[in-house]
């Protein structure tokens, strides 16, 4: 059995407003590197949901760790900070505009929960089932056997182009024509 390691990322901050916008983006970002689009609106949301809890809640100070791991099947975002009361579920109405953080991160994610940090602090967390790597990553075939017309098979090759442009020599030998940044400056 092949075991796979955890992926992992953190995040210190304060939780102003300012900061909550930059860590989805953030997190966001991760989880488009490791390949989990699927994840991104939920975990997002439930990292925003966590961060504005210790904006407007916490004490003696906003500073908290954001940490997103990914293990096996499992992302788990937790958001750590050193204020030890722990998180209340509202029953918020309708109408209420605030109140209902906890309940959202319950309803987009697989699990959650809160523990105390030590003797000053506490974890705020949730989990989302990742999708297997074969759901994320497009099937194609292989390079080798791509059908051509009439349904023969064909092999795909690179073809080395030369260039007529100024400053570029022709390839030749197999070597590499040097790299050109499309970005100005």
């Amino acid at each position: 059995m092949i075991s796979q390691p955890s992926k992992h990322c953190t995040v210190e901050l304060n939780a102003l407003p300012s900061r909550i916008g930059q860590v989805r983006r953030i997190v966001s970002a991760q989880l488009r590197y490791w390949r989990l689009d699927p994840l991104i609106d939920r975990a997002a949301l439930g990292v925003t949901e966590l961060l504005t809890n210790v904006h407007l809640h916490a004490r003696p100070d906003k500073l908290c760790t954001v940490e997103i791991e990914l293990l096996l099947d499992r992302l788990t975002v937790s958001v750590h900070d050193r204020d030890p009361r722990l998180p209340e579920v509202r029953d918020a109405t309708s109408l209420a505009t605030c109140g209902r953080g906890l309940s959202m991160v319950a309803a987009v994610s697989e699990s959650w929960g809160v523990r105390p940090d030590g003797e000053s602090g506490k974890v705020v967390w949730f989990t989302l089932t990742a999708p297997s790597p074969s759901a994320t990553l497009p099937v194609r075939p292989p390079y080798s056997a791509v059908a051509g017309a009439g349904g023969v098979e064909v092999g795909v090759g690179f073809v080395e182009v030369e260039h007529a442009g100024e400053g570029l020599a022709p390839v030749s030998g197999g070597g590499h024509a040097p790299a050109r940044s499309a970005v100005a400056g």
